[in-house]
């Protein structure tokens, strides 16, 4: 069983060898994630002493818009979707997370409500650190300082990036645009640019303001046009020339 597998295990688990297991398995993964990468080992043990982790399921909301600030939380495992609720009650995509990213550091800084919901999109484990070891480690730890301005920085840019997608008053171009924003280069020296983690086409729905059935349709044209190959969980691009071409209006 992986590391990954055990913790869910033990988070859904209920006795106390399970609680063990889990904290147990606690350093490994955070050392992965990029805000505790360089952290001090005196911190590191603050941090295994204070963080807790819960399962939700798929669905199940993690943060409510409006709730306390008082906690930082890192993704494990599985994905999340941030989303807002408009007047009408309609849930609106804001961004999604992946394992690795934390969030809510926003109502955490300045001491203020959440000013958006999280829902998981899949299974997922969920880290919380307190909000006072979370604020130590802002204004001690540089690495963790140096993590914080450049996550700013990309949030900054990728809301920039997405308001102008919203602009877009072509559906089908929105739609390409988000893709083509998705895209990362792969892991292990592959070819292709890829998206991982693909959101289902009402999460895309949801992100971008238009309906199901038409991301279903769009990604069906691109796949007809051998722009993309759909994968389990993932779509490769395989001409990402084309895809530009069809984002530009081509």
């Amino acid at each position: 069983m992986t590391s990954v597998s055990k913790l869910h295990a033990a988070a859904s688990a209920n006795d106390s060898s399970a609680e063990e297991a889990l904290q147990a398995h606690i350093q490994i993964n955070l050392r992965k994630i990029p805000l505790f990468a360089a952290l001090s080992e005196d911190d590191m043990r603050r941090v295994n002493a204070e963080i807790r982790i819960r399962h939700y399921n798929k669905r199940e909301v993690v943060l409510h818009k409006g709730g306390s600030g008082d906690a930082l939380l890192f993704l494990l495992s599985g994905q999340l979707q941030v989303i807002d609720i408009t007047e009408d009650g309609r849930a609106v995509g804001l961004r999604m997370l992946a394992p690795g990213d934390f969030f809510g550091e926003i109502a955490l800084i300045n001491e203020s409500t959440r000013s958006a919901s999280v829902v998981a999109t899949s299974d997922v484990l969920v880290a919380f650190l307190p909000a006072a070891t979370a604020l130590h480690l802002f204004s001690h730890s540089p690495s963790v300082a140096k993590q914080m301005l450049k996550h700013l920085a990309q949030k900054i840019q990728r809301d920039s990036e997405f308001r102008a997608l919203l602009s877009i008053n072509n559906t089908a171009r929105r739609i390409y645009t988000y893709l083509s924003l998705l895209q990362k280069k792969p892991e292990g020296g592959g070819f292709h640019p890829v998206v991982e983690n693909l959101p289902t086409h009402q999460d895309i729905a949801n992100m971008i303001n238009t309906s199901r059935e038409t991301v279903t349709r769009a990604l069906l044209t691109l796949v007809q046009l051998g722009i993309v190959q759909k994968e389990a969980n993932r779509l490769v691009i395989l001409d990402p020339q084309g895809l530009q071409k069809l984002v530009q209006g081509g």
